[in-house]
């Protein structure tokens, strides 16, 4: 039987797409992304945006959407037996709408994968079906925040992450909005 993952969440004026593969079986049981307590999504955001990693899941969801952030995952769904990304049935995943959601997130200037498998599920399932000013948004993986990838520190996974603030920090407008069809 097939996972169905969550709705994105972003606001019509997102600058950051934030991917990941598939919520795990913690997150679909919660119906909250990064629900599994030892994921270390929510205190990596809680650090870099300055709020309480505690605060309820629709407030730390709110605070995202008010900084700029889009969040979603590449498979709308897929079979994957327990939560590890590499247990992924390649053959199973259906990709979310990125057409849709690009058409009205125009303002999207860089897409960061919470982890390889998001970016290698991107590349392989959407990139391509992509109008050519999509395909020109920045693009980049950034260490997983699963507890599953144990072998890099906190601290140092923070400091990786930092790159949204600095993309959000970025006065820049979006490299494909000029030759955005209106």
């Amino acid at each position: 039987m097939p996972d169905t993952g969550f709705p994105y969440s972003a606001n019509s004026d997102a600058q950051v797409l934030i991917l990941g593969s598939m919520p795990g079986r913690k997150s679909l049981a919660a119906k909250e992304y990064y629900a599994h307590p030892k994921n270390a999504f929510w205190p990596i955001m809680a650090e870099l945006f300055g709020f309480n990693a505690g605060l309820a899941y629709d407030a730390r969801m709110a605070l995202l959407r008010e900084n700029g952030i889009a969040l979603w995952d590449v498979a709308h769904q897929c079979v994957r037996p327990g939560s590890m990304d590499h247990a992924i049935e390649i053959g199973s995943v259906i990709a979310n709408d990125f057409a849709s959601f690009f058409n009205t997130h125009t303002q999207i200037q860089a897409i960061f994968f919470n982890g390889i498998k998001a970016g290698e599920l991107f590349h392989r399932l959407v990139l391509d079906e992509l109008p050519p000013w999509v395909q020109q948004i920045d693009r980049q993986a950034l260490p997983s925040t699963s507890p599953a990838h144990a072998t890099m520190k906190f601290s140092d996974k923070c400091v990786v992450w930092r790159k949204i603030k600095q993309a959000l920090e970025n006065e820049s407008t979006s490299p494909y909005l000029s030759s955005h069809p209106t």
